[in-house]
């Protein structure tokens, strides 16, 4: 399926859903940093665009016939992380819808973190959606049971033109494991540690984690473990001269980035651009479930068609 990708980061979504066999032909993105790591790494095209001129973003990306759009929006104005209030960020996704409803490609899927289905702005692209004839499937899933070793839940919108609400409930969970994914499941001994820190928003929270439980969400700052810093009663491991942060790169292999993803940038902007991005196996799954489901509808066609 003919694929392009908006807010594209440094390709996270990109690189899952050609895994799962799609064909993505473009790509936009308005940070100039992201750009140039994506390019590094694509060989179609990836175009410098603000994306909130949604009228001049609809022409630009027409004449690429996307079967499918994909995108998430930047989520800073809805993240556990941030201030939690809606700010012009939030606009985007509205941008977004609106560019849906323009192109009106067959599928598309939007994603974001998990509190953003309750947003004033979700429920205005929602409207934009609906309006333009798409069934939506809405779901927060849980990268862990995914096939990514990390705790991380992100709402995915998923709209077929012409289809039911709820179509693809069944199928995803159908796919969905039954058991979280592990850093030792996925990555073995690769890390050399069985435990490590992982800089806590505040010390209420713990700091030091196993490998064998799936990573806590990996965010746009890593930062070493602190001096002074006794542990918390919920770490899993006593604080030692052993015990160290995950490295930019490390980061990215919980994020399911291959091991031979060109990285471009300063470490801050790398670390920032990782913690943005979707879990490639995320992206992968959700490419996985579309290509089954109009598998399907093909199947179900061809039968129509001879039966007459």
């Amino acid at each position: 399926m003919r694929v392009v990708d908006l807010f594209a980061g440094c390709g996270g979504m990109s690189n899952g859903f050609g895994q799962a066999g799609h064909d993505v032909v473009a790509a936009f993105e308005y940070w100039n940093e992201a750009i140039k790591c994506y390019s590094e790494n694509f060989n179609h095209p990836i175009f410098e665009q603000d994306l909130s001129n949604f009228e001049e973003a609809a022409q630009l990306i027409t004449p690429f016939r996307p079967e499918m759009i994909i995108g998430g929006p930047p989520c800073q104005d809805f993240s556990h992380a941030g201030k939690r209030s809606e700010g012009d960020r939030a606009n985007l996704t509205n941008a977004y819808a609106e560019i849906i409803r323009m192109v009106k490609p067959k599928w598309f899927v939007m994603e974001n973190v998990d509190r953003s289905r309750t947003s004033r702005a979700f429920a205005q692209a929602r409207a934009i959606f609906k309006e333009a004839g798409y069934g939506l499937t809405e779901k927060v899933l849980d990268a862990s049971l995914c096939g990514v070793p990390q705790k991380r839940k992100r709402f995915f919108c998923i709209g077929l033109l012409g289809s039911n609400d709820g179509f693809l409930d069944e199928l995803i969970e159908s796919k969905v494991s039954a058991t979280p994914m592990t850093v030792r499941d996925y990555l073995g001994n690769q890390l050399g540690v069985d435990y490590y820190y992982r800089h806590p928003r505040n010390y209420s929270r713990r700091g030091v984690f196993s490998i064998d439980e799936p990573a806590p969400t990996i965010r746009g700052v890593n930062r070493p473990v602190p001096k002074g810093y006794t542990g918390h009663p919920n770490d899993v491991a006593p604080v030692n001269d052993q015990l160290r942060e995950l490295s930019t790169y490390e980061r990215s292999l919980i994020q399911t980035f291959p091991p031979n993803f060109i990285w471009v940038g300063n470490k801050t902007t790398l670390e920032q651009m990782i913690g943005n991005a979707v879990p490639v196996n995320l992206a992968r799954f959700v490419g996985e479930v579309i290509s089954e489901y109009e598998e399907e509808l093909l199947s179900i066609n061809k039968e129509l068609v001879a039966n007459g």
